[in-house]
């Protein structure tokens, strides 16, 4: 999460295969880690640092990326950098790839709301379909196999989605305002020297070997 509190009415979403990669790479990691003792004994532990890094690797790219949704805007909560964009800097919600926030000068994409592809749809029921925010629809009707409540773009969307719609039906949300509302992003330099700190040790690790 950022480290900024995040006021009032606060709705989180994560990604819930990234949660299961994120305890894959977590078991293997602590396999390697029972291996090592058994095998080397506790002097062993000193080579562990890319079972380390694996399991760094799990928490910082599935467990804590998310889309936190705000009563001040959306955050989107990446593995090295987070972004805040207010609600009133927001001109679209898009899933073609994954769920990405557009304003007047950027766009934003979110790690933890991959879209399904071209083939996410073909599972789809009808119920799918129906209740999504007005925004969600294209022409005829249509959806976007990442906007389906079934996928992760289409649940972190629906969120994003329905608070703006319900911001702007109440008059809370003044229009003309994204050209001049900046978005605030925030580079996470410890994660980023955490990791290369530990590709370093690992690579030591392994040619020491």
């Amino acid at each position: 999460m950022s480290s900024a509190p995040h006021a009032g009415n606060v709705e989180v979403f994560k990604a819930r295969t990234n949660k299961w990669f994120a305890w894959l790479s977590w078991a293997v990691a602590a396999f390697g880690v029972a291996v090592t003792v058994l095998m080397a004994g506790p002097g062993g532990l000193a080579g562990i640092a890319p079972l380390a890094l694996i399991a760094y690797l799990g928490w910082q790219l599935f467990w804590m990326p998310s889309v936190v949704v705000h009563d001040a805007g959306v955050t989107l909560e990446n593995p090295f950098r987070s972004v805040e964009v207010p609600w009133a800097a927001l001109v679209h919600v898009d899933t073609r790839y994954a769920l990405t926030l557009v304003t007047a000068a950027k766009s934003y994409t979110s790690w933890a709301a991959p879209a399904p592809g071209i083939w996410g749809g073909r599972n789809a029921r009808p119920e799918d379909l129906h209740g999504l925010p007005a925004t969600s629809y294209g022409p005829g009707k249509s959806v976007r196999p990442g906007d389906l409540k079934t996928t992760d773009s289409g649940q972190a969307a629906m969120l994003v989605r329905a608070r703006w719609q319900a911001l702007v039906e109440s008059g809370q949300l003044a229009a003309g305002d994204a050209d001049t509302t900046a978005v605030t992003v925030t580079v996470r330099w410890a994660a980023i020297g955490a990791v290369v700190l530990l590709v370093a040790a690992s690579w030591l690790a392994v040619t020491a070997g």
